[in-house]
């Protein structure tokens, strides 16, 4: 849900990114006109305001074409990942939100996050809700309507990137356990290299090591995910989710992550990797192609494998992802809606697929993808799919940040895993009162 740029701005100030500056063609074609005749140039400027690494350069580059086509520019208002929901929040809860905001998909994430139906433009009626991925569409839907457009590479799921180089020397097989997991990372550590790089200092990242393997909790837990969405079981419930939350808790104790993991950040990945100072990270797919093309490794020299915590062999995914919503607020509707319809044209998706190195397809169909062999092995080698913890069961993806310091604080021992359970429990439980929620009633 891909590189990341750390910034130390406070939460009370955005980076604008200067459009002149950005992007790069990369040798593709170049992206299609806006395609809207006769209605002559304007001089207006919409403000977008997004969480950090949620605008590519190839829609930067995409926007200056708009730009020259239509008078309309695009500013875009770039926040630090760790302060983007404060900063929105508080705009949206004082009425001056941006005309264009990113935000996650999933039920309630736009309902309790965003208040959509207050603060997002219905846009059911326009063309492209009808070729986007109806699995991004329904995260993205609030009683019948839709209320943002997602352009994600929602198919290649984090994983666990591997140095399959490394793994052949030692003579380590692809885990398929969590014993599996922490043999190899004991034999990977005695080689003198870090078993994992894990950047926890984002805030949000290690939270996946719990959340991915959601599907194999509801596997070993049948009807777990309908029960939490119905409230008839609680997170504290789950001895799946307590093992899961156990076995992180000790890789981190057994220094499977190194000495700096509370300070590591996401923009390292590919240099650490890189450097051969760790063997694996849980990453995007696109990983092996930023250390094709900057570390000297082939492509094939990385494979891929699910997070294997509570035994998991069950392929995740996740049909959300970061979605652009218009704010009902704006004097500019029209002119977003252009925008938006620019973007989805299907010369204009391919256009940011090619020119984005961190992504293999998007949401749309007809795309030619950029799969790897590897990434091809990978979906063959586990044919079992299942939807994430936090797109399939209400009220989690809101507290996600809450979540990650909920995990620090039991890595720092100031927690127990059951607590950070119950500590889920309890948001879930004031949001979804908070939301009327008939099942909490």
């Amino acid at each position: 849900m891909k590189k990341w740029k750390t910034s130390l701005l406070s939460a009370s100030v955005a980076l604008t990114v200067v459009l002149a500056g950005c992007g790069g063609n990369n040798g593709s074609a170049e992206p299609s006109g806006s395609g809207e005749q006769g209605t002559g140039k304007k001089n207006i400027t919409l403000t977008y305001m997004a969480s950090q690494g949620w605008i590519k350069d190839s829609e930067m580059e995409l926007a200056k074409t708009f730009e020259a086509e239509t008078g309309i520019k695009i500013d875009y208002q770039i926040v630090p990942a760790d302060q983007y929901f404060n900063v929105l929040k508080t705009k949206l809860n004082a009425g001056e939100g941006p005309d264009i905001f990113g935000g996650q998909s999933g039920y309630s994430e736009i309902t309790m996050n965003y208040n959509v139906e207050k603060n997002a433009v219905d846009l059911s009626d326009q063309e492209w809700v009808k070729r986007e991925d109806p699995l991004s569409i329904e995260q993205l839907t609030v009683d019948g309507k839709v209320y943002a457009l997602t352009i994600w590479d929602t198919y290649s799921s984090f994983v666990v990137a591997y140095n399959k180089k490394l793994f052949g020397e030692l003579g380590i097989e692809v885990p398929k356990t969590y014993e599996e997991l922490k043999q190899a990372a004991e034999t990977i550590k005695a080689a003198g290299v870090t078993p994992i790089y894990e950047p926890i200092a984002d805030g949000w990242h290690h939270v996946m090591w719990f959340s991915e393997p959601g599907p194999n909790y509801d596997k070993l837990e049948p009807n777990l995910y309908a029960d939490l969405n119905e409230n008839k079981k609680k997170f504290a419930d789950s001895q799946a989710m307590l093992d899961s939350l156990t076995q992180l808790k000790e890789m981190y104790d057994l220094g499977f992550f190194g000495d700096n993991s509370l300070s590591d950040t996401g923009s390292d990945t590919g240099a650490k990797l890189g450097s051969g100072e760790f063997a694996m990270s849980l990453s995007a797919q696109s990983l092996a192609q930023e250390l094709a093309d900057d570390y000297g490794f082939e492509l094939d020299d990385i494979g891929f494998f699910p997070i294997p915590l509570t035994d998991n062999q069950i392929y995740y995914i996740h049909p959300g992802g970061p979605s652009k919503f218009i704010y009902s607020g704006s004097k500019y509707i029209d002119e977003a809606k252009q925008y938006f319809n620019f973007l989805t044209k299907q010369e204009n998706l391919q256009f940011m697929l090619d020119n984005d190195p961190t992504i293999s397809n998007l949401n749309f169909p007809g795309l030619e993808n950029k799969y790897t062999a590897e990434q091809q092995k990978l979906f063959e080698s586990y044919p079992e799919r299942g939807t994430d913890l936090q797109n399939f069961v209400t009220y989690v993806n809101p507290q996600w940040m809450d979540i990650g310091k909920d995990i620090v604080a039991m890595l720092a021992a100031d927690m127990k895993p059951l607590d950070v359970l119950k500590s889920i429990d309890q948001r879930r439980e004031e949001m979804a009162k908070v939301a009327q929620d008939p099942n909490w009633q």
